[in-house]
């Protein structure tokens, strides 16, 4: 059966992933994943696909969300206790990610400062007032190293990062996108339990290298002329699965994975 290979988090939504060798998922999702969002000065989003330098910096919270670090490709490192804007004139911050509507307040401290000079325009944080980020639905990714080598082939690279996909759950296989057809079932995972939906669209951010951010790698014209759209009525090009938290639970590097039915 296939095992776990890779844990990997985002706890600011674009930036680095964390890799972890194991994690908590709640009925949320591991709280600590993409609590955090950039917005720029007309309150937009502010991602991967707008600034691609912004993945080379790391970060890291606690389950909390009250303390956050961020590691900068120069070697510096911004620390400090989260503090809400809550009595602000802004007030509550909602906005627009993709289909959801992230709700927040803004964050004070050292971090917008920090983030804007790196990436040469003003930047501020959010912190997302539910824990485990913007998701209303879909708080588990998973994808096969199948599937990732399949695509690999395709494209002519020995070596596909998977980490440009940023799934939280990266696991051994034997098929290309087995995963697909656990849609609909329950699988163990650890002392979780989930169920697997629908495939996920991609974006572009799956071209870009996971260390700089730099476009690299064709990758939605390659899913597309092996796999081709997801449905004759469908412009969406698939890659990994979602899932539902089923039964919370621990997840480590090395759990095996048992398709319950």
């Amino acid at each position: 059966m296939p095992t776990v290979t890779r844990l990997d988090i985002a706890p600011v939504r674009s930036l680095g992933l964390e890799s972890r060798d194991e994690i908590e998922l709640t009925e949320l999702g591991v709280v600590e994943d993409r609590r955090f969002y950039l917005i720029g000065e007309n309150d937009r989003l502010v991602d991967q696909l707008i600034v691609n330098s912004l993945v080379q910096v790391a970060s890291w919270t606690n389950p909390e969300a009250t303390v956050l670090r961020l590691s900068f490709p120069d070697g510096s490192v911004v620390e400090d206790d989260v503090r809400l804007d809550e009595e602000g004139p802004r007030g509550v911050i909602e906005t627009p990610i993709y289909g959801r509507t992230a709700v927040g307040h803004l964050v004070e401290g050292p971090w917008a400062e920090a983030l804007s000079n790196f990436v040469g325009r003003p930047i501020r944080l959010v912190r997302c007032d539910r824990p485990g980020g913007t998701r209303a639905h879909g708080h588990v990714s998973l994808v096969t190293d199948a599937s990732v080598d399949r695509l690999g082939r395709h494209l002519g690279v020995l070596d596909v990062d998977e980490r440009r996909f940023r799934m939280l759950i990266g696991l051994t296989g034997d098929t290309p996108h087995e995963e697909d057809t656990w849609t609909g079932r329950l699988i163990e995972l650890g002392q979780a339990i989930l169920r697997v939906g629908a495939p996920i669209p991609r974006c572009a951010m799956t071209t870009h290298d996971p260390d700089t951010g730099e476009r690299d790698l064709d990758t939605l014209r390659a899913i597309k002329e092996y796999r081709g759209l997801s449905g004759p009525e469908s412009k969406d090009l698939v890659f990994g699965v979602w899932a539902e938290v089923e039964r919370p639970g621990r997840i480590r590097v090395g759990d095996t994975t048992a398709v319950l039915g």
